[in-house]
């Protein structure tokens, strides 16, 4: 686990209501972000060796999952990858988790194989658990998670992450995939707007 690199100093936290008025300042660069994302793949390969059937959380994870699929091919040639996607949501266009996790679409087939859940960021643990726990009943043979960013001062579920990014303070992040209200997806960096 990797401790967020920086504390940028002219951080504010005054917390916009309307991302429209929001003005995200960079909390993780993107090459901070590459070069944790290689030494992630690397534990990962390790620990779970070369077949591996990853399920990206959608839709926040989808940009660290793609760079970490990239990264775990470039640490292990004959690593074997399936993709298959989760769609869960507990936010919305909201700043706060409504406690309520909802799941669209068909579950992925995973019998039997080793599942890594990948997640945008584990705060309070609900629908990263939800998503294990949904592998583990769809007859997973393994699971395991990697989230991008922990931020434990917001847990409520005892759901340990298996490889982290970054552990972050408590604070309202977008970027790399993250969104507020579909915005801000779009930044090669993680960012905070509060």
């Amino acid at each position: 686990m990797t401790e967020m690199p920086r504390q940028p100093s002219d951080l504010t936290r005054t917390a916009p209501t309307d991302p429209d008025q929001a003005t995200p300042q960079t909390l993780i660069s993107a090459e901070d972000i590459a070069a944790r994302l290689d030494a992630m793949a690397a534990d990962i390969v390790r620990e779970l060796g070369p077949d591996i059937t990853m399920i990206p959380v959608l839709k926040g994870a989808f940009v660290f999952a793609a760079d970490l699929l990239r990264a775990l091919g470039r640490h292990g040639a004959k690593v074997r990858l399936r993709v298959q996607f989760l769609q869960l949501a507990s936010y919305g266009a909201a700043r706060e988790s409504s406690g309520t996790v909802t799941r669209s679409g068909a579950l992925p087939e995973v019998e039997g194989e080793t599942v890594l859940v990948v997640e945008d960021v584990l705060d309070s643990g609900r629908t990263a658990a939800r998503a294990l726990d949904l592998m583990r009943d769809a007859g997973a043979g393994r699971t395991a998670l990697a989230v991008l960013l922990d931020k434990p001062e917001r847990r409520v579920v005892d759901c340990p992450a298996d490889f982290t990014g970054f552990t972050i303070p408590d604070r309202f992040v977008v970027g790399y995939g993250i969104d507020w209200a579909e915005r801000f997806r779009e930044l090669d960096h993680v960012a905070v707007v509060d």
